[in-house]
């Protein structure tokens, strides 16, 4: 039986436009594919924070003009979102496949994600999506919309969304049969499109879940063998940016957690990553592993070369 693993792809890392995504998707797709031809089953998810911020903001401003166009809820924006970045996707790994002689096929699954309605990332949004502002641009905005916005790792301001914890994958069955069948699997794009459970059925909400809590719960109920968080840096490090750097080629649970407790980690970027692969390796079925590293060092990762092992 081929050994089953969850990737996780950044939403930054898909360009700023849908022209720039399109021509970088074609070196991820070199690199998943690289993995299928070693055996591997590929369930992958990614991030669509800047993507969704675009169709939000293309759709609000489409609605104010004179045209009569509707409003567009802010989990249908999602649902867009996971379609073009999965067309995209699924296109560069459908043609790469074909270049490696790969009989295998890949297909986009629209995902939707049960939270809590009581989760109280709802009074308290976190989640950066679109564009980055001035000071003077997001509090113009902000005062017009009634938006939060927050200053991101020196960037400039995004407009920040609540970002619940992942419970219940509904198409998990889906991903499985799919996976099961040869399949590469594009799932809980953008982090799944989030959904409550209502007395009527599941109903959708404003908000961005984590792609890397989605990943991890992917890989728990899927009962994959390994989590790959793909990211900008081949190693996780401490003492980031000082003089006593120092990259990790691995880390136990107990280690990881006295990093965090240390605040080694960033909280926008290498924090929810960490955190994502311990519930990972704390949840899944035994002898599991995860990964952090880049998307060019993925298959030297997968063979113990590079990357950061997080480890019981």
């Amino acid at each position: 039986m081929n050994k089953r693993i969850v990737i996780a792809l950044g939403g930054n890392a898909l360009g700023n436009s849908p022209e720039e995504q399109l021509e970088l998707v074609k070196n991820t797709a070199k690199a998943i594919v690289d993995l299928a031809k070693d055996g591997y089953e590929i369930l992958i998810g990614h991030g669509n924070g800047p993507q969704v911020g675009m169709i939000n903001l293309a759709m609000e401003y489409a609605s104010q003009g004179e045209v009569n166009t509707p409003a567009m809820p802010f989990p249908e924006c999602g649902a867009m979102s996971q379609g073009y970045i999965g067309y995209h996707l699924q296109q560069s790994i459908g043609c790469e496949l074909r270049r490696q002689g790969l009989d295998k096929n890949c297909v986009t699954l629209v995902t939707q994600v049960v939270v809590d309605e009581n989760d109280s990332a709802f009074k308290n949004p976190t989640k950066p999506i679109g564009s980055f502002y001035s000071k003077e641009e997001a509090d113009r905005i902000q005062n017009e919309s009634g938006y939060t916005f927050v200053e991101d790792s020196g960037r400039g301001y995004r407009r920040v969304v609540a970002s619940p914890v992942p419970k219940e994958i509904v198409e998990i069955n889906a991903v499985k049969q799919l996976a099961a069948n040869d399949n590469l699997v594009i799932t809980v794009g953008g982090g799944g499109i989030p959904v409550v459970k209502t007395e009527n059925g599941l109903k959708g909400v404003p908000a961005v879940i984590d792609k890397d809590r989605s990943s991890a719960k992917l890989a728990i109920d899927s009962e994959a063998d390994l989590l790959v968080i793909l990211t900008a840096v081949e190693k996780v490090y401490i003492n980031f940016n000082t003089p006593d750097q120092k990259a990790l080629d691995e880390m136990t649970i107990e280690e990881a957690e006295q990093y965090i407790d240390e605040n080694q980690f960033a909280k926008g970027s290498m924090l929810p990553k960490v955190e994502a692969c311990l519930e990972f390796v704390r949840n899944g079925k035994v002898g599991v592993k995860a990964v952090i590293t880049s998307l060019e060092k993925a298959g030297e990762a997968l063979n113990g070369g590079t990357g950061t092992l997080i480890r019981k």
